[in-house]
């Protein structure tokens, strides 16, 4: 299965929830979801059948994968990990997926979505412990230093993202410098620090059957 390369919003409107997944746009008063927050397609305000149980938790499935832009090889790979970890399986699920550089990245302000984070991962422009990290799935350690390449602190794209974080980062596992244009991952957010509206517990028990 290719990676989604269609409208983004249509599938915030298929899932029935702003996943953010188009950066400042989703900011804005221009945000599609905010027109037609009903599904896409010519019978998306009249196909409101109520979803079976397996239908809620692939809907969620289906939510999470898309909002942190993971495909269902890997994200079946992130479960076994995470089934395989002390504590509860749909945490240390999330915990894997915050963790991501990609993810931490958008977080942490350096890029307006996690989309755009790949990309500038790929692209080399940041480096972690002062080593060049062009890979968006590597899994960040609690102490682990972010900066932004020399050469790429003049990037629009970067101080337009930084400009959304205003004052002092409002995530406690997450430390960002604006003058040195670099971020510190103090640790692996718990559950109650994750800003996501997700049921991941549902997700657990359909990998679970």
């Amino acid at each position: 299965m290719s990676r989604y390369t269609g409208p983004v919003c249509k599938i915030c409107r298929r899932e029935g929830k702003k996943l953010f997944l188009k950066g400042t746009r989703c900011f804005s008063t221009k945000c599609s979801f905010e027109v037609k927050s009903y599904g896409p397609g010519q019978h998306g305000q009249t196909n409101r059948r109520r979803r079976s149980n397996y239908g809620l938790q692939l809907r969620e499935k289906q939510k999470i994968k898309r909002m942190y832009g993971v495909l269902e090889k890997q994200f079946r790979r992130y479960f076994q990990t995470a089934s395989k970890q002390k504590g509860v399986t749909g945490t240390n699920l999330m915990k894997i997926l915050e963790s991501r550089f990609d993810n931490v990245v958008y977080r942490i302000g350096f890029a307006p979505s996690r989309k755009m984070g790949r990309q500038l991962i790929s692209h080399r422009h940041f480096t972690v412990n002062d080593v060049i990290v062009n890979i968006p799935s590597y899994e960040l350690k609690a102490g682990d230093v972010i900066k932004v390449r020399e050469k790429s602190k003049k990037l629009d794209v970067i101080h337009e993202s930084m400009k959304r974080i205003h004052g002092d980062h409002d995530l406690p596992w997450l430390i960002l410098d604006k003058a040195k244009m670099q971020g510190i991952f103090i640790q692996v957010p718990e559950r109650d620090q994750m800003v996501v509206d997700v049921n991941e517990q549902i997700v657990v028990e359909l990998y679970s059957k």
